[in-house]
């Protein structure tokens, strides 16, 4: 969205690069979408320099927890002695939106964000900016009986997204051994891109033991199901990917 706010997807550790590439004067405004608050998926936060600067914005919006408001939710994972500075000590100025199933602005975006199947409070995102439409399911928990069932507020986020990243963490063994762990195979990725009428689909949160190459080959063989199902086009997420849907 050139020229308007960033809005990021997650806080995980990406957030640290990419605040070395942003102005550090107190400039930053900007939002973060967080799907839930498992560590990989906030533990960013407290190395995002931009935002320790007096002046800087941040708006967090994130799923409403059972253990409380979300700023006392942030500040027990920024405390002592696990981490010097609290999240109210960062200079900045952090807004903190509880939501669940809701539609709401960020910008001039419009933003509707569901529950996901995963384990604690979850949701996807469905962001429609300028006639362009990107749907973020960072986690998605594949049904454990191999029905490949979609839930209906997973299609309704990802309802002809001319891009879905989409978690696509598993082989179908490895899937075998960690099915309740609130992940999915990259096949049922696939599944959800055709039902859902995607346009290009975005494999993301790859097994942290996987090898470059051995995304290469999960994407090779994801691409040759996709032709045969006349799927469009697949990548695979990765540091510095740039897509522009024009």
């Amino acid at each position: 969205m050139h020229g308007d706010e960033p809005i990021v997807l997650d806080l995980g550790t990406g957030l640290r690069f990419w605040g070395e590439t942003l102005a550090q004067d107190g400039s930053f405004a900007g939002s973060a979408l967080v799907t839930h608050l498992h560590w990989d998926h906030v533990q960013g936060l407290p190395f995002f320099v931009p935002i320790d600067r007096v002046g800087a914005r941040l708006d967090i919006y994130a799923p409403e927890q059972e253990e409380g408001p979300l700023q006392q939710v942030f500040d027990d994972l920024m405390r002592p002695p696990y981490f010097p500075v609290r999240a109210a000590e960062l200079r900045g100025d952090i807004r903190f939106h509880g939501i669940g199933e809701s539609v709401f602005p960020v910008g001039d975006a419009k933003v509707t964000a569901r529950f996901v199947p995963h384990p604690g409070a979850t949701v996807g995102y469905r962001i429609e900016w300028n006639g362009r439409v990107v749907t973020y399911i960072s986690d998605h928990q594949e049904p454990m009986d191999g029905s490949k069932r979609v839930s209906e507020g997973v299609l309704e986020l990802c309802d002809g997204a001319d891009l879905l990243i989409h978690d696509a963490q598993y082989t179908p063994d490895e899937f075998e051994q960690k099915k309740h762990w609130g992940h999915c195979t990259v096949d049922f990725a696939l599944a959800v891109a055709r039902e859902a009428g995607v346009k290009t689909l975005a494999l993301f949160h790859h097994d942290p033991a996987r090898s470059d190459d051995a995304v290469d080959r999960l994407l090779e063989a994801a691409r040759a199901k996709g032709a045969a199902t006349g799927l469009g086009d697949i990548v695979a997420a990765h540091e510095g990917l740039t897509i522009s849907l024009g």
